[in-house]
């Protein structure tokens, strides 16, 4: 097996006029992803370097281009899981941090813990040589403009993800040549967020799994209602009780409209390489690549494939 990638820049009403970047920048994900599995890199290394794309690319809502907070502020949260040995790490409302992911990486194999957060997190950082950027860096103007304006007409959340308000998550999941699954989330979280407030994306079982037993999993949409139903772990439950990827990720998804009204989509890859990318909002950005295809999509049902030029 050479290895699948796939990898999803965040379940949403993605208006149309940030779709052709959204696709673009997923697919330049998968790539670097796919990349990393090709010249020998494990799962692990391969979902860090994809999420790190998508950190970098300001059209999506994380590390670059993150949402900002009720107080105008970037809080930024991420975690990393290796499904080989169920190693876990994330960090949560961290600031001036580019590539939460990294971070959360760090924890897990520089710390004896799975989690840290705010200023602990950022002291980490400091202390390992994690370099720091300005916060106005990681805003754009684009962010800045439709923060000033939620400002004045607040809506609930939930009804965000039905408007082209929200702005949402990233992630990647992967399984190398050796059979090893790791998955990798980080997200800006939700915008005119209370300072502080953490949502499902560095959540173990929430907003990301990885077990080689069953597969690996990140999650994008809501994060209050991914986190009502743990919906990373609820996938791979139904996995293990021997439903497909995809009907385990529908199933899911519908076990959560129905319980607690809440929107998303999830990513999985199982150890033998079966894929699905899955979602209830109106769109998710996402792509894969296994072999030589890329395969992408935005829409609901879309599934286009191109041939990778290696």
């Amino acid at each position: 097996m050479s290895g699948v990638v796939v990898v999803h820049g965040g379940a949403w009403a993605i208006p149309d006029e940030l779709a052709k970047a959204s696709v673009d920048g997923v697919k330049t994900a998968a790539r670097e992803g796919s990349s990393v599995l090709r010249s020998g890199g494990s799962a692990l290394d391969a979902v860090e370097a994809a999420v790190r794309a998508l950190e970098d690319n300001t059209v999506f809502n994380a590390g670059h281009g993150a949402t900002l907070n009720i107080d105008g502020e970037v809080e930024l949260d991420a975690i990393i899981m290796d499904g080989k040995t169920l190693a876990t790490g994330a960090v949560s409302s961290v600031k001036n941090i580019a590539n939460p992911v990294s971070l959360a990486r760090a924890v897990m194999e520089k710390t004896s813990h799975a989690m840290l957060t705010g200023r602990g997190a950022n002291l980490f950082a400091e202390s390992i040589g994690v370099s720091t950027v300005s916060a106005d860096s990681l805003v754009t103007e684009y962010e800045r403009k439709e923060w000033e304006l939620r400002k004045k007409y607040m809506t609930g959340v939930r009804e965000d993800f039905n408007l082209k308000w929200a702005h949402d998550t990233v992630g990647a999941v992967a399984v190398d040549c050796a059979g090893n699954v790791a998955c990798a989330t980080s997200t800006g979280g939700i915008r005119n967020k209370m300072a502080g407030r953490v949502g499902d994306s560095p959540i173990i079982g929430c907003g990301g799994y990885a077990d080689n037993l069953s597969g690996a999993v990140s999650c994008t949409g809501h994060g209050e209602s991914i986190l009502k139903v743990t919906l990373a772990r609820l996938i791979l439950l139904h996995v293990e009780q021997g439903k497909s990827i995809s009907d385990a990720s529908q199933l899911s998804l519908q076990t959560m409209g129905d319980r607690v009204q809440g929107a998303g989509g999830a990513i999985v890859v199982s150890p033998s390489g079966q894929w699905s990318a899955t979602f209830t909002t109106v769109r998710m950005a996402w792509a894969a690549v296994e072999r030589d295809v890329l395969w992408f999509g935005l829409d609901p049902n879309e599934k286009q494939e191109e041939m990778l030029h290696l």
